[in-house]
């Protein structure tokens, strides 16, 4: 059993007091500079934000291996109002709150009050997020820590803003924003549970009438207004008759307060069950025509406005729900107040010529796909076909009027803009999906008066990030495309609210910078925080000249220097700092944040600095599962982290983190998973203390040995191409799992002579090659474990900081991994023979074949070089050859066989073969027969099949083939 937590705690103690993580300036080494988002700090870490921060720590790690001056800060981001909202529960001794402080997060009752203002709840959950940091092993330079709320920061952000500002990047006025009601505050990501971005969507609200009274229908695809049949109402909601601005309406009730938010004077006059209006008639302001009001239990009254207009012919759920309520009867038709034959008579109305389809492509697709009922959930799926299909590649009909003919992407934008330039129709806002604050209000829309924002939607900056986007490396590479549609459909976004934690705005102070804009350029602030803290400058000397001079390298250091009291020299070394790590290299992120964090970073760093400091590359990951399901208090399935560590120890939870899945896909944790990488990491422990502890020695090497470290250079060199991009599961399959696989391979071969002192020594300076190479490759990842063996192998300095294993183009010998293939295939062939006949063997005959048989088989090898294989262009080549022509019956029966086996081998296998020439398979079964022997427990014979002293008492011999000896078990 391996004592995880004495490892741990030894190392991380060396690792902080030689300081090693500790990145300076080195004008000999190049500089590696990545960062990671800063955490909110209002709980513990849970192995969820485990995997994000490991993924950064290997990476950092490997950086250092490769020779780099790898920077790995940290910090904590206090902005917000997420902190201040769950103090406010604490207070009230909320008793769900109470229950997660208790028994979830462990924090002891009588520290509860140090937790009872916001920065003081902020500062105690920072301590315990850093303390599973350290426990985790992270390689992070502490001495550049920081809250958001720290003076010299607030002054950092300032100059962001007045920058952003004077390019013209600041505006304000009114938008919609996601808004919380009781925190009276626009939100965003970071202050929404489960960190849910408010995403708005645009409706127009078409205007059908009765007489007066306006139902305003809100939809995202206002030209299928054409084929609108009736309208939907939920008979079983409340409904109001209102005076909105200047006109009647009638909307859900659920609606008023969204239409007061978003802008509207709404006085209600009336309220009434949807039932009432059921079968009443309206007109379509589009086409004149008159629609029936019909009952539909699926109209959510809370979304938009509660009125729902029916295109069957286009929309699956409507043609779902319109055959439904047809195949009722006469009788419970009538009941619902409609005339049975009005709502029989009700058929499609196509708009839309889309290829592939039938006239109606609603119709379409239900019919194909069997649905019949409207809750069918593969209504969903049909859905999202038909509306891509014809977005993409449909084309309005003739009955459009003026529209016919458009393609329905620029219907759409023609149609909504005539509508209410005609007054026929207005906007809407609606989130997509539902958001809760983390107050727990539902968030709503709100359209927000002299709101300041930063105008995303600017074509000039957008270009600048295009072309900052260009030159990065996204790491996974198929997800730049997700960025570029981010920069293209980014618009303006609110920048600041009136309360929560924060930077006050310059310009305008009873205003608060929120936390998705204070958070965008913050990776230039730790190369010069750390300086900061030494020299203790006042932040209010700390003004724009001083970070125009350290960032953008504008203005005289002298001058500085007599404003900010900040020496010259000391001016031009947080200069310099800066200017060494800058630009950032790499930052680490959740997919989560493409959609704002990660691209407003992009955005902001474009708009200030210039090209030259541009950041560099993006890393995204998924998120973690809890064996299959996402991670949720309710589940009852979070494990915070450091509980976590002391369940499994730091490097099985690390190597579980990293294994499950790469960067990109879920990846699903599991407790059995973690136990399992401890069994898999014990027993790599063992093993490389039992090599480490015997002495190294040069020795003479075999065919085997040279196989072994050809395996290894191929673990190499795959595990290095795999870091390059990440791929951080292949990496350790390829440095553990398979090389592992390959070394019990060779303990096996090697066993039955290791203990000749010639082959002991061998067979030692081998391990000990592969486990020097292992060692390195799994520090990344391992890195408590990787330093106890690389300390007991006598390794120079810390494991953390020696070179990454680089491939011995030397070492690799494909010829003696092929020749190795045929003394496995030759065992496994054997025990085939042995399950299937269930003979207990007392001897083994391998038969390799004759000369001949070999050029055949090359011949055939070299015509496959040039795709000129077939049997018959086999067989005239070889019957040009004097010694094959003579066996007129023996090589055409022969190559029939042999091209099938030729054609089936890889090109390169192929390549490599007729390189090789010639095997001489009899030495090299006959060098494995004590390998053999210590198999299968019988003695072995080695024989060519036209050897003249051969036993072949079941004429086996004549079966064999080059690469595939023919067997004989008695």
């Amino acid at each position: 059993m391996v004592d995880w937590k004495r490892i741990e705690e030894k190392w991380q103690k060396r690792w902080a007091d030689a300081g090693v993580f500790q990145a300076d300036p080195d004008p000999e080494k190049p500089k590696y500079y990545l960062t990671v988002a800063y955490p909110y700090p209002n709980s513990p870490q849970h192995i969820g934000h485990g995997r994000t921060y490991t993924l950064t720590d290997v990476h950092a790690r490997y950086r250092r291996m490769q020779g780099y001056n790898v920077l790995f800060p940290m910090a904590w981001h206090f902005t917000g109002t997420p902190v201040i909202a769950m103090v406010e529960r604490l207070k009230e001794k909320d008793p769900d709150l109470l229950d997660t402080f208790l028994n979830l997060y462990n924090i002891p009752e009588e520290r509860l009050h140090e937790l009872e203002t916001p920065v003081g709840m902020a500062r105690y959950f920072a301590e315990e997020i850093k303390n599973g940091m350290r426990r985790m092993g992270f390689s992070i330079d502490w001495r550049r820590e920081f809250t958001t709320v720290d003076d010299y920061y607030h002054k950092f952000i300032e100059w962001q803003f007045e920058k952003l500002r004077q390019r013209g990047y600041i505006t304000q006025g009114s938008h919609p924003v996601g808004w919380c009601p009781h925190c009276g505050n626009p939100v965003g990501q970071h202050d929404t549970v489960g960190d849910k971005e408010p995403e708005i969507e645009e409706f127009t609200a078409i205007k059908f009438k009765r007489g007066e009274e306006v139902f305003p229908a809100a939809t995202l695809r206002p030209e299928t207004v054409f084929g609108v049949t009736n309208m939907w109402l939920n008979p079983g909601a409340e409904y109001v008759r209102a005076r909105v601005d200047d006109e009647t309406w009638v909307v859900s009730a659920d609606a008023v307060e969204k239409l007061r938010l978003l802008g509207h004077e709404v006085e209600v006059m009336a309220r009434f069950p949807g039932s009432e209006l059921v079968g009443e008639r309206l007109t379509n302001p589009a086409t004149g025509g008159e629609i029936p009001i019909l009952p539909a239990d699926f109209v959510d009254p809370g979304n938009a406005t509660g009125v729902v207009m029916s295109v069957p012919a286009h929309a699956p759920y409507d043609y779902a729900a319109l055959e439904q309520l047809k195949r009722q009867s006469n009788k419970a038709l009538q009941a619902l107040g409609l005339r049975p034959g009005d709502v029989k008579a009700l058929e499609p109305v196509s708009i839309i010529e889309l290829p592939g389809y039938g006239e109606s492509p609603a119709v379409d697709i239900v019919e194909r796909m069997g649905i019949r009922e409207q809750d069918d959930p593969r209504l969903e799926e049909a859905t999202r076909e038909i509306y891509s299909q014809e977005f993409h590649n449909g084309r309005m009909r003739g009955n459009t009027g003026q529209y016919a003919g458009l393609t329905v992407d620029k219907a759409k934008e023609a149609v909504k803009s005539d509508l209410i330039a005609e007054g026929k129709a207005t906007v809407l806002y609606e989130l997509m999906e539902p958001v809760r604050c983390r107050c727990g209000t539902d968030v709503v829309v709100k359209i927000f008066e002299n709101q300041w924002f930063i105008d995303y939607g600017d074509p000039a900056w957008k270009r600048l990030a295009h072309e900052n986007l260009d030159e990065m490396a996204i790491i996974p590479r198929e997800l730049r495309s997700e960025f570029e549609n981010v920069i293209d459909w980014l618009k303006r976004k609110a920048c600041a609210r009136k309360a929560g934690l924060g930077t006050k705005l310059p310009w305008a102070p009873d205003w608060i910078i929120e936390a998705l804009s204070d958070s965008t350029i913050y990776m230039a602030y730790y190369t010069v925080v750390k300086g900061l803290n030494r020299l203790k400058p006042d932040p209010e000397a700390l003004s724009v000249p001083f970070w125009d001079y350290v960032f953008l390298g504008e203005g005289s250091p002298e001058e500085v220097a007599e404003a900010t009291g900040i020496p010259v020299k000391e001016l031009e070394a947080l200069r310099a700092e800066f200017t060494y790590f800058y630009p950032l290299d790499c930052r680490h992120s959740g997919r989560d944040l493409i959609p704002n964090h990660l691209t407003f970073m992009i955005f902001n760093h474009d708009a200030i600095f210039p090209r030259e400091h541009w950041p560099r590359g993006i890393v995204v990951n998924g998120s973690v599962l809890m064996e299959g399901q996402k991670m949720s208090k309710s589940l009852n399935n979070i494990i915070p982290l450091v509980d976590a560590i002391d369940r499994f120890g730091a490097d099985p939870l690390r190597l579980a983190l990293m294994i499950t899945a790469e960067p990109l896909k879920d990846a699903d944790f599991s407790q059995d998973l973690a136990r399992s990488m401890q069994e898999n990491l014990e027993k790599f422990y063992a093993r490389a203390m039992e090599i480490a502890a015997a002495p190294d020695e040069e020795a003479e090497l075999e065919e085997i040995d040279h196989w072994m470290l050809s395996r290894l250079q191929g673990a190499i060199r795959e595990a290095t191409d795999a870091m390059a991009e990440m791929k951080v599961r292949k990496t350790i399959h390829a440095a553990l799992y398979n090389l592992n696989q390959d070394l019990d391979w060779y303990l096996r071969r090697v066993a039955a002579r290791r203990n000749q002192e010639q082959r002991k020594r061998a067979v030692q300076h081998v391990l000990r090659a592969v486990l020097e190479a292992q060692v390195k490759m799994l520090a990344p990842f391992t890195p408590h474990l990787c330093e106890e063996i690389w300390e007991a192998m006598g390794g120079e300095g810390f494991v953390a900081f020696a070179p990454w294993p680089r491939a011995d183009e030397a070492s690799i010998r494909p010829d003696a991994e092929e020749l190795e293939a045929i003394v496995r295939g030759s065992l496994e062939d054997v025990q085939s023979i042995i399950r299937v006949t269930g003979i207990k063997p007392t001897r083994i005959h391998f038969y390799t074949a004759t000369s001949w048989k070999w050029k055949v088989y090359l011949k055939a090898l070299e015509l496959a070089q040039g795709d000129a294989l077939d049997v018959g262009s086999l067989i005239r080549e070889c019957f040009k050859d004097e010694e094959l022509k003579v066996r007129v019956k023996e090589v055409p029966a022969f190559a029939r066989g042999i091209v099938e086996d030729v054609k089936r081998t890889p090109a390169e296998t192929a390549r490599l073969r007729l390189e090789m020439g010639v095997v001489n398979e009899s030495k090299l079964l006959q060098d494995a027969a004590d390998f053999f022997k210590d198999e299968f427990g019988c003695d072995v014979t080695v024989s060519g099949e036209s050897d003249p002293w051969i036993r072949d008492p079941e004429k086996r011999a004549a079966r064999a083939k080059p690469y595939r000896p023919a067997i004989y078990v008695e």
